[in-house]
């Protein structure tokens, strides 16, 4: 007995590629769809890029389940985690206590993500989990006390101040606006999903640069403005991941088929397709 494969088409309509955003829809318009046919299960070129984060390219076979909505919660945990302890919410203060979410929360949903989404042939969504996850591992290393990593930098007797010295403000500062650099890199690429992905990327550029500015502040012992930079840093991180959670939820809503069509802003139909792309669908 021969198992069914479910073949990602596009939708039967041919007008795919020509759709307005998702968040202009009228009721005209018919919504990112599951249909059914004789060989399988299509999906439309929009529903596709939600569920999948990058554009429709080339037929594929999904024998695995999408693997993406796991890494972005544990991403946004970890990112509502941090940020409200950066704001100082109830009076919060340090991280050792929560440094689980900096390995295996946030870093151990991402890696199996890009790990799936590796087998499966999803680049970007691939790229951006593995970025998402590396990131808070060489984060939370900073927050492992055991390590004593602030200490070689100490200047007292003690070995107690290397965590307020210059030296080891400045070189976490220059590391986070690198990280920034990195975040807009993959804004560029963002814009071919959707809105809210490429937010996500957009200000978490500005939390990390804001936060750089805090360390840099803390070298200096300015230690009120760097409190006033660690709250704004906190802040974008907080909108970061708010925007983590809607397009979880989108996403999740899309594959339960849930029946609600929830906007994620969709970008793909400002972009034209590429001829191979363009010869599928017709062959389709």
């Amino acid at each position: 007995m021969t198992t069914p494969t479910h073949r990602i088409s596009s939708s039967s309509d041919g007008t795919a590629g020509n759709k307005q955003p998702m968040m202009h829809q009228t009721q005209a318009t018919p919504e990112p769809r599951l249909t059914h046919t004789q060989t399988g299960i299509s999906i439309s070129p929009e529903l596709f890029e939600k569920l999948y984060l990058q554009p429709k390219d080339a037929p594929q076979y999904a024998r695995f389940a999408n693997p993406t909505p796991m890494g972005l919660v544990g991403f946004v945990i970890s990112t509502f985690t941090f940020s409200m302890i950066l704001m100082g919410w109830g009076g919060a203060s340090g991280l050792p206590a929560v440094v689980g979410i900096f390995f295996f929360v946030g870093p151990l949903l991402l890696i199996l993500a890009a790990i799936f989404n590796w087998i499966m042939g999803n680049f970007f969504p691939m790229m951006a989990t593995s970025l998402f996850a590396v990131f808070w591992l060489s984060f939370g290393m900073l927050q492992l006390p055991t390590l004593g990593l602030a200490s070689y930098y100490a200047t007292d007797a003690a070995g107690t101040n290397g965590a307020t010295t210059n030296g080891y403000n400045v070189v976490i500062g220059l590391y986070l606006i690198v990280w920034g650099f990195a975040f807009m890199t993959y804004l560029v690429f963002a814009l071919r999903t959707n809105m809210v992905f490429s937010g996500i990327f957009l200000i978490a550029a500005a939390a990390v640069w804001v936060l750089a500015g805090a360390y840099f502040k803390t070298g200096a012992g300015d230690y009120v403005m760097a409190g006033q930079l660690q709250k704004a840093g906190g802040a974008l991180l907080f909108v970061v991941s708010v925007l983590g959670w809607w397009i979880v939820v989108a996403m999740m809503a899309a594959e339960m088929q849930l029946g609600v069509n929830i906007p994620v802003g969709d970008l793909s139909h400002f972009w034209g397709k590429k001829k191979q792309v363009a010869d599928v669908e017709k062959q389709e």
